[in-house]
């Protein structure tokens, strides 16, 4: 068990988990929709304004909106537009949000600048849209990729278009390395994501030259060659979890820290230098060093000296790889500080993260925002947890909940076991100051499992001797084996709702009598079973003793079961199934 607490505290640390606050529903209150949330990126000659964009805007709620727009950059002007009739998004009528490009000024590159859409008194706002421009066009003048001596290596180029291109690949050196591909997945609206793409056929160490003739775009300046060097090396090539950092912050709040991890992505031994990290000359706000012997890198961002406004910077890391050094952009919002506020669709479940998703009653829940906590994070250090944790509350249909951690963009809380099923709102509340208004919805239970943050997609489940059902390929040692039949798995979760006897919300879980699950759901093995067939009869299944929130199941694996590297698994309560985990079985 301490193994798993290790497991859960670096897993919340890791993927910034968030708290949720509620109030109650207003009987004549409105709630902002938008159509989307983002626009672009959009190609822009230089010299010139880009189209202006609409993006509208709904009430899904009671009552009336009543809209204002703000922009955090001076080249982006947002307008209310009138209402007109509106079939979409489930409103009987439209707000268009009118966003005009005032590009002309801004020199060859790319910009983002975000549009804030509020209203006082409406649910689920404020929100915002993220717009990105491309001046001068998205396709890059040249590119530079590296590649181990290692055949089937990849490595590419990312850009985003806004129309179909072809491209035409041609080398000079090296044989057929070269391609331009569809990258098939974009997070933006309306765009179209490339990749220059080289692939290692069995190269030796050195440098090869080729090029892509970019055709058929419908914005004249993308319509270009683009030469391309591959540098085949047998040194590590380092690898960065982010290539650029957006940041906001209140001016007033604690210092933020934020990481890059640095990867090998070619041979060898990767090494940081014993100083590796620096910033832009004269830069008092930022400081960055290597984080205690990592390859973590540690970027501290201290507002305190700063007024409202937009500042740049550059991180530059430093290191044995081929491709080094990196330098790294970091672009800092600074605002004002004010009431705290919670991002619109930002409460999820601490298992699967997911937007929109039911909250099952006594389930750990997290909730997004700024501003939630103006000084250093702070802990719960005992139990019952108390529903205040440094002056900060988190409100469900405004009755306070048990807070677990508190911090400037987080709070993890637990949603009480009483708390009304149905729809409901959350908020947060810090010295007394409440924020804005974000709807959830609450169900008896919300059957969730977890997982492991470091290997996507398996799940957190011990075998009966401490390992984890994990592969080899994992990189654990004797920390991890393939489970096996007639094993008894412990499997963990979220969301199961209430226990037989019940526990107060907050409390760890009694060791005796144990708290159950009543019924207990069946356990299913394998991507072919059917729930209503092949469901495992669990041993056990109920809350963890002496956790808050956490659900345990204990399962033997059956005798004829799938077997592989990543069977799944999951919870089946007849009407309900939770999410798919995987495990390896042999």
């Amino acid at each position: 068990m301490n193994a798993f607490l290790s497991v859960i505290t670096r897993r919340s640390l890791t993927l910034a988990l968030f708290a949720l606050c509620s109030l109650g529903v207003a009987v004549a209150q409105p709630r902002l929709r938008l159509a989307e949330t983002t626009i672009g990126p959009v190609s822009v000659a230089a010299g010139a304004n880009g189209p202006t964009r609409s993006i509208d805007a709904t009430n899904a709620g009671s009552g009336s909106l009543s809209l204002t727009a703000s922009s955090s950059v001076t080249w982006i002007t947002p307008t209310i537009g009138a209402s007109r009739t509106c079939s979409v998004l489930g409103g009987s009528s439209c707000v268009p949000v009118q966003v005009a490009l005032n590009t002309a000024s801004l020199t060859r590159g790319t910009y983002t600048g975000i549009v804030t859409v509020s209203d006082p008194n409406a649910i689920d706002a404020p929100q915002t849209i993220t717009v990105t421009v491309q001046i001068g066009g998205s396709v890059p003048d040249s590119t530079t990729l590296y590649l181990p001596t290692r055949a089937g290596a990849t490595a590419t180029t990312q850009f985003f278009t806004n129309s179909i291109i072809q491209g035409t690949p041609t080398t000079t050196s090296g044989g057929n390395w070269l391609a331009l591909a569809f990258d098939g997945a974009s997070s933006f609206a309306f765009t179209l994501p490339y990749v220059i793409r080289a692939t290692n056929p069995g190269l030796a160490e050195g440098t090869y030259n080729g090029a892509v003739a970019i055709t058929g775009s419908t914005f004249a300046p993308d319509n270009k060659s683009v030469p391309v060097t591959l540098n085949v090396t047998s040194r590590p090539i380092i690898a960065l979890s982010q290539r650029q950092l957006r940041l906001r912050i209140a001016q007033t709040a604690a210092p933020q820290s934020n990481f890059i991890n640095c990867t090998n992505a070619g041979l060898g031994t990767l090494t940081l230098a014993d100083n590796p990290v620096s910033v832009s000359a004269g830069v008092a706000w930022m400081t960055a060093s290597r984080y205690s012997g990592t390859n973590f890198i540690q970027i501290d961002i201290n507002p305190a000296t700063l007024a409202p406004g937009n500042y740049s910077a550059t991180v530059t890391i430093n290191s044995n790889a081929a491709n080094g050094p990196q330098a790294v952009p970091v672009d800092l919002q600074v605002v004002a500080s004010g009431a705290p506020l919670v991002s619109a669709g930002g409460v999820v479940d601490n298992a699967t993260f997911a937007g929109n998703d039911e909250l099952g009653r006594g389930t750990i829940a997290a909730v997004f925002g700024e501003q939630l906590l103006m000084t250093a994070p702070a802990a719960a250090t005992s139990l019952p947890l108390q529903t205040t944790l440094n002056g900060v509350r988190v409100l469900v249909n405004n009755q306070p909940a048990p807070v677990y951690y508190a911090s400037y963009g987080q709070i993890n809380f637990q949603i009480p076991f009483d708390a009304p099923v149905g729809p409901t709102t959350v908020a947060v509340e810090r010295n007394g100051t409440r924020s804005n208004l974000t709807a959830v919805r609450i169900a008896n239970r919300s059957p969730r499992l977890l997982s492991f943050g470091n290997f996507p997609g398996y799940g957190i489940i011990v075998n009966q001797d401490g390992t984890y059902p994990l592969p080899a390929s994992a990189g654990l040692g004797s920390a991890a084996r393939p489970a096996r039949s007639g094993d008894t798995l412990v499997v963990y979760a979220l969301g199961l709702g209430p226990t037989v006897p019940t526990v107060a919300s907050g409390a760890g879980a009694p060791t005796s009598p144990l708290a159950v699950i009543s019924p207990a759901p069946g356990v299913v093995f394998g991507a072919n079973s059917i729930a209503q067939v092949d469901s495992v009869a669990p041993d056990f299944v109920g809350l963890t003793p002496n956790f808050v929130g956490l659900y345990q199941i204990n399962v033997r694996v059956p005798a004829q079961v799938e077997r592989g590297n990543a069977v799944p698994l999951y919870l089946n309560f007849g009407a309900q199934v939770s999410n798919r985990v995987n495990l390896a079985i042999q």
